[in-house]
């Protein structure tokens, strides 16, 4: 039996909690919050957990093969970086660190000292998302040329982070994932209308490998809740709607095309192309349940970490990049990538 200790009880670990006890090889042995209330709260849920307001005992136990990590983000490269030195496998929330170089330490940690650390980036254990990159993969959308995405609602304002640092995660995330590539440059730019030096509201344009463009909207204050990511292809276009409870994933036939060849202006013509809509079937499966299930397999199996740590940190540059970027009045950054 695989053994686990969360850290972090407050909002997003409760539901970490849930998805490890549920599994068949794994049991949950203790959790640790500030809050008495909240560790009052997961003893009713469960009672057999034993709760600590002192997340070191679970750092210190040496039952305790893996420590989970949903803590406010300011926390996580100093509990991360205790639990990895401790010896245990350690899956820490998004983002991995409150920079590049604490998220560096962390990867280049647990390779030495041989340890899993894996990065809670939920949505590319979606159904949605990786039926996204099995489109792209298998060529029907062709060549692509572009992929935008907005991630805006009303709130919630978080007090040690941005929005970029809230939401752009998820999209970064995403689009390396289903393009199978790291974003070479970044230009941000942003405003901050509501606590002065926190940006409620951002835009990125990320370049990446083969022209590709892409461009993230991220917001706090936005009158509605959108989730909605847009990948345009030389061949078929598709979106991916996560609001939307049945049909997440539309793929368009449609397209543009030059006339090969022309003498004159007078003979310059494009040829658009307007086809059928298909809606592909997708499993309703839980994502963080297989997100957990895949982080004990990880360490069972020494398999590789979908979101491993080096995942974790290639976003963690480009968020870094994209705050430089915001100071600089929307400069194009190129990122760099450390050698681990």
């Amino acid at each position: 039996m695989f053994t686990i200790g969360v850290i972090g009880c407050g909002y997003w670990g409760p539901n970490l909690i849930r998805n490890f006890f549920n599994l068949q090889n794994a049991d949950v042995k203790t959790c640790a919050d500030l809050s008495e209330k909240r560790l009052d709260h997961m003893k009713q849920l469960y009672p057999s957990l034993q709760t600590t307001t002192d997340f070191r005992e679970l750092t210190g136990d040496t039952g305790i093969d893996a420590v989970v990590i949903a803590t406010p983000v300011s926390s996580h490269f100093p509990i991360a970086k205790e639990a990895l030195e401790a010896g245990k496998h350690v899956f820490v929330e998004k983002p991995l660190a409150s920079s590049p170089e604490e998220g560096t330490q962390l990867v280049k940690l647990a390779g030495e000292m041989n340890r899993v650390l894996m990065v809670g980036h939920t949505f590319i254990y979606t159904a949605a998302v990786n039926k996204i990159k099995d489109v792209i993969d298998s060529g029907e959308l062709g060549e692509i040329y572009y992929v935008s995405t907005t991630r805006v609602n009303l709130g919630i304002f978080q007090e040690d982070i941005n929005v970029v640092w809230d939401l752009a995660p998820h999209d970064i995330s995403i689009m390396n994932f289903i393009l199978d590539a790291q974003p070479i440059s970044v230009s941000a730019v942003g405003h901050d209308y509501i606590r002065s030096g926190i940006q409620d509201v951002a835009f990125l344009t990320l370049s990446y490998p083969e022209s590709v463009l892409a461009n993230i909207h991220v917001s706090w204050l936005d009158p509605n809740k959108i989730r909605r990511t847009t990948v345009v292809g030389s061949k078929k276009m598709l979106v991916y709607d996560d609001v939307s409870s049945l049909e997440k994933i539309r793929i368009y036939d449609k397209g543009v095309t030059v006339t090969p060849h022309y003498d004159t202006f007078g003979e310059f013509q494009l040829s658009y192309r307007y086809g059928d809509i298909s809606i592909p079937k997708l499993d309703d499966a839980e994502p963080l349940k297989i997100e957990c299930k895949h982080f004990v397999e990880c360490v069972e199996n020494g398999a590789s970490c979908r979101s491993s740590g080096a995942h974790g940190l290639d976003v963690l540059l480009t968020l870094g990049t994209s705050d430089r970027s915001m100071k600089q009045g929307g400069a194009q950054l190129t990122i760099e990538y450390p050698e681990l």
